[in-house]
C-alpha cells in the first residue's frame, strides 16, 4: 500500500469514529502533520509525526505502517508508535486532572429543605447567622 489519505489513516488507526470527523478535525486545524497543518487528501508517509487531539489529551504519534481499512483496536495500534514525550505529558496531565478532581468534595446527599433555604439565603446575599 503506497498512498493513504490522512483522513483514512486517522480513521483506520481509530483516532476518530468516522472519516467525516477526521476530515472535520483536519480542516479545523486540529491535526498537525510533521509540525504543520495539512489537507485531508495529504498522503501519509511512514515515519511522519502526527499530532492528534483526543478529548483532553494531544497524542503525538509516529506513523509505523499504512492502512486504509479499519480493523480491531489491537491491529490499529500497530499502525503508529506514540513518542515518549507525548506519553509522559499525557500521563502527567491525567494525574493532575485526577488530583484536581479528588480535591473537589462532592456532596454525599442532596440538600434537604432546611439546607436549600440556607443556600438560597446565602446566594441572595442575606447571609443569615
Amino acid at each position: 500500500m503506497d498512498n493513504v489519505r490522512l483522513d483514512k489513516w486517522l480513521w483506520a488507526a481509530r483516532f476518530f469514529k468516522t472519516r467525516a470527523l477526521a476530515k472535520k478535525a483536519i480542516e479545523g486545524g486540529k491535526v498537525h502533520y510533521n509540525g504543520g497543518r495539512a489537507k485531508t487528501s495529504k498522503n501519509v508517509d511512514i515515519g511522519a509525526l502526527i499530532k492528534v487531539p483526543q478529548g483532553w489529551d494531544i497524542w503525538e504519534v509516529e506513523v509505523v505502517a499504512l492502512s486504509d481499512q479499519r480493523r480491531g483496536a489491537p491491529e490499529a495500534r500497530l499502525l503508529y508508535r506514540e513518542t515518549s514525550a507525548s506519553e509522559a505529558r499525557r500521563t502527567s496531565e491525567a494525574e493532575r486532572r485526577r488530583q484536581a478532581n479528588q480535591a473537589m468534595q462532592h456532596p454525599f446527599k442532596r440538600p434537604d429543605k432546611r439546607e436549600r433555604r440556607e443556600i438560597k439565603r446565602f446566594m441572595r446575599g442575606q447571609g443569615g447567622e
